[in-house]
């Protein structure tokens, strides 16, 4: 089974406006300098967009823009420390799961 397409395209525009420098839910904080410095900060940023999206039956993303408010909310937080996030995360939200394997199954 392959990720949908909505789930493609929700994942790309989140990478792009991250990686641009130009996500809105960000403005004012000066992320960009965290890449290649502090790159766990960053991996859990992908890791709470991807534990909060959710989608329906045929693939459809539900929720992108919470799914982005609740990730960058993250990163907010880290580099604003007056920043409250609201609600506080809860534990399924911020789990990091295990990587794939370092080898593909065929």
């Amino acid at each position: 089974m392959k990720l949908s397409n909505s789930f493609s395209g929700a994942l790309r525009t989140f990478a792009y406006f991250m990686a641009s420098g130009t996500q809105n839910t960000l403005a004012g904080i000066n992320y960009l300098s965290l890449y290649g410095t502090e790159p766990s900060a960053i991996e859990q940023v992908f890791a709470i967009y991807a534990n909060v999206i959710e989608l329906d039956h045929t693939g459809e993303v539900l929720n992108a823009k919470y799914a982005e408010k609740r990730a960058t909310d993250y990163l907010r937080a880290y580099c604003d420390p007056r920043f409250v996030v609201e609600p506080p995360f809860e534990d399924w939200e911020v789990a990091l799961h295990w990587p794939p394997p370092l080898k593909d199954r065929a």
